[in-house]
């Protein structure tokens, strides 16, 4: 380790304060910034994000580069490979494409509250097209400079060395059998007695107080992270300030609920990252679809198994103030109502059966539009297209189909197919951990989450960026990421209907 690797680690530092003001300033955007200010919060953060560019890019930077040496640490040297990839995608861009790209999303996003509530595409279309346009740009000057296709260059920017190559023959393989198998699971649950619906109404108060009670159950650490509402959940914020969100639905508690323990999976991952590294590019994350399938192994694999339903069911009846012996509220319907299977509509309420359909939907759309393919003003037709064939719906209007995501008004192209990659990682790192250590599921029965809290910990949270994802998960589970355990999970948990599953 020399004098120019610890300055890059100083440099690296005071870029993870600044970022962790802008998440915070994203956060109140989302949450609780008054309409009014939606212009100067554009300027103010595209202003951040032009310095934080500024400072990634400064010419110093290049030099310490050339000169880092980090030693035989592992940790260091795999920070260093980090610190080389993102100045290599911040290099490439000019800052004025990045500020222009800020403040293009930052109005987008604005536009698309309204344009989603009223369904209506064309209010959006101008300034859609706008942060189209930036995203095409960026990706082909990334491309450019990493020696990559454009769309291989965003998938890069939120899951580090993953290709389209990667992707192509698994989502082939879950597009040509996902209607066949949803028709199965279909079959299978119109052959039971059909679920107890819970009636409602269920107070926006009684289901806030029941999410913060989950996600202290699951690990959520309350003096670091709060529990707020907007327009679409999500899990953001700053270092030690992981901010979660949701939305309530009175008539029915079961989405807010499930999309807290989805969101607190995220957080959990957040808040497991190794101390001594959080300030720099080593410590964060290991790309997106890591976090995803921190988030779908809680609230898919882990919340919705029979062993949870059993002990949820009393934390429920307290919540709602429902007698004991009241019909519907036991754990057989309980767990029914959690892995009901129903083709919808909307992304982020789909069960872990039909969601995949959403996504390669998303997939095969984006490149499409990021290739020029597409035109966006055809994107609606084309959207309605896909989810017909691949779910047998006929969407009603652009709320409820290609606007119901806030991701490509935030120029998050490239991000949709961590979801479903994150899905297969959930399953298999589930099996890995239960095979390890067979006490975690009657743990999760008995409400107790720290066996599995600590084998993600040691396993995932706490390895970071030390090691490419693709080498996580095989140190985690033995093998190399692939569909097969995912299926295996929906077989047994929706057609076998196994009292373990």
């Amino acid at each position: 380790m020399n004098k120019a690797y610890l300055s890059l680690e100083r440099h690296f530092a005071r870029l993870s304060s600044l970022n962790d003001a802008i998440g915070i300033l994203c956060w109140d955007k989302e949450v609780i910034m008054p309409s009014g200010a939606a212009e100067r919060r554009a300027e103010n953060l595209a202003m951040l994000e032009g310095l934080s560019h500024e400072i990634l890019t400064a010419p110093v930077v290049a030099e310490l580069l050339e000169q880092a040496e980090p030693g035989d640490d592992i940790w260091r040297r795999a920070n260093l490979e980090e610190m080389r990839r993102l100045h290599a995608h911040a290099t490439a861009l000019p800052g004025e494409l990045v500020e222009a790209s800020t403040q293009a999303t930052a109005r987008c996003e604005m536009v698309w509250r309204t344009a989603r509530e009223n369904g209506d595409f064309a209010a959006i279309l101008p300034t859609l097209s706008e942060v189209l346009r930036l995203t095409r740009e960026v990706a082909v000057a990334t491309g450019a400079k990493l020696g990559l296709s454009p769309y291989d260059a965003l998938l890069d920017t939120f899951d580090p060395g993953t290709r389209q190559t990667d992707i192509d023959p698994v989502f082939t393989q879950l597009a040509a059998g996902l209607p066949e198998l949803i028709g199965t699971v279909l079959e299978k649950q119109n052959s039971l007695p059909a679920a107890t619906p819970l009636p409602g109404p269920f107070s926006v108060p009684q289901q806030e107080a029941l999410g913060r009670q989950l996600m202290q159950q699951l690990g959520f650490d309350v003096t670091r992270g709060r529990l707020d509402v907007s327009t679409h959940p999500f899990c953001g914020g700053a270092t030690h300030d992981v901010r979660l969100t949701t939305r309530y639905d009175e008539s029915d508690f079961i989405p807010a609920m499930m999309g807290v323990l989805h969101e607190t999976g995220h957080a959990l991952y957040d808040m497991g990252l190794p101390e001594t590294w959080l300030s720099q590019p080593v410590g964060q994350a290991g790309g997106m679809t890591l976090h995803e399938s921190q988030s779908l192994l809680m609230e898919m694999q882990v919340c919705r198994s029979n062993a949870f339903a059993g002990w949820l069911v009393p934390k429920l009846q307290a919540a709602f103030d429902v007698p004991a012996g009241t019909a519907g509220w036991d754990a057989q319907n309980i767990h029914r109502l959690l892995t009901h299977v129903q083709p919808g509509f909307i992304r982020v309420d789909a069960d872990e059966v039909t969601y995949p359909a959403h996504i390669l939907v998303r997939y095969e759309l984006e490149k499409a539009l990021i290739s020029g393919d597409l035109p966006l003003a055809d994107l609606p037709a084309a959207f309605n297209e896909r989810i017909h064939a691949l779910l047998g719906l006929h969407v009603p209007d652009d709320g409820r189909g290609c606007l119901q995501d806030i991701h490509w008004p935030e120029g998050l192209f490239g991000y949709f197919p961590c979801y479903t990659l994150g899905a297969l990682t959930a399953a298999q790192l589930r099996e890995a951990a239960c095979k390890q250590l067979p006490q975690i599921m009657p743990a999760i029965a008995k409400g107790d989450f720290t066996p599995l809290l600590g084998w993600l910990r040691e396993n995932v949270h706490g390895r970071a960026r030390s090691a490419s994802m693709p080498q996580i998960v095989q140190d985690a589970t033995g093998r190399k990421l692939d569909a097969s355990t995912y299926l295996a999970h929906i077989h047994r948990r929706y057609v076998e209907r196994a009292e373990d599953a």
